[in-house]
């Protein structure tokens, strides 16, 4: 109610101010002609007027401000990968029969164009990992998480990643897999059935995972090349990836 009778009296205050310059207008020249067809003159160029002002113009400053924020989204997303994401790819990856196959078409990353990201993000979802349980593993990784709860924790206080549906599915999605992970009393010796829901679980986190990491490298790409000279050399779907340069 505050803010609607703020603008009301706004809206009043802008009419008197605009009623009293006409009136100024009519007591100096005494010319009602005029005043009309510049008053009907001004009316008609209102709607290109709104049409400038709150369509094209507000839709490019709402745009500049998309990539600004963006941009400094992209800074706590590289945190996050810098911290928990790589390792917990490298991790995941050890679950994944298929994943040499899987190396061999990713670990070039550093030659791609924007279009050959774009088309590999798409077959993403279509990809068979194949991914097998095995106990010793699944300890390891829920120690790894458990280390990194109160990292994770903190991404979350932070509102605007929240706005960034893909970062806050994958988000979810780890901690639904560290509470799976934490409250059963073993993973030494799991029923087939729960295993196959643990699969489904690191699966739904392993092709968010590798989405956000494939939309953060495109990032680094086209805005930061010596960041991107260094994730190539840490590539984790690259077995020889190292981050010393040879030549």
């Amino acid at each position: 109610m505050k803010l609607l009778s703020w603008k009301v009296w706004l809206g009043l205050s802008l009419v008197w101010v605009s009623a009293m310059f006409y009136g100024i207008h009519y007591l100096l020249f005494r010319d009602v002609n005029y005043m009309l067809r510049l008053f009907f003159a001004q009316l008609g160029f209102l709607p290109i007027n709104v049409l400038l002002v709150t369509i094209i113009i507000n839709q490019l400053l709402s745009a500049h401000a998309r990539r600004a924020k963006l941009a400094k989204l992209n800074m706590v997303i590289g945190g996050f990968f810098s911290e928990v994401g790589q390792d917990l790819l490298k991790s995941i990856s050890a679950f994944a029969a298929g994943q040499d196959r899987f190396n061999t078409l990713i670990k070039e990353i550093g030659r791609w164009s924007d279009h050959d990201f774009a088309d590999f993000r798409k077959s993403l979802p279509g990809y068979d990992f194949a991914f097998s349980t095995e106990e010793i593993k699944l300890e390891l990784l829920q120690t790894f998480l458990t280390d990194k709860r109160d990292f994770l924790l903190r991404l979350l206080e932070n509102p605007n990643l929240l706005e960034y549906d893909a970062f806050s599915n994958l988000l979810l999605a780890v901690f639904h897999l560290v509470e799976e992970l934490t409250k059963r009393r073993e993973l030494q010796h799991l029923s087939n059935a729960d295993q196959e829901h643990l699969t489904g679980d690191l699966e739904r986190v392993y092709v968010l995972l590798i989405s956000s990491w494939l939309d953060y490298m495109r990032h680094l790409k086209n805005n930061y090349p010596y960041l991107f000279s260094l994730a190539v050399r840490t590539n984790p779907f690259d077995p020889q990836a190292t981050v010393e340069i040879s030549e």
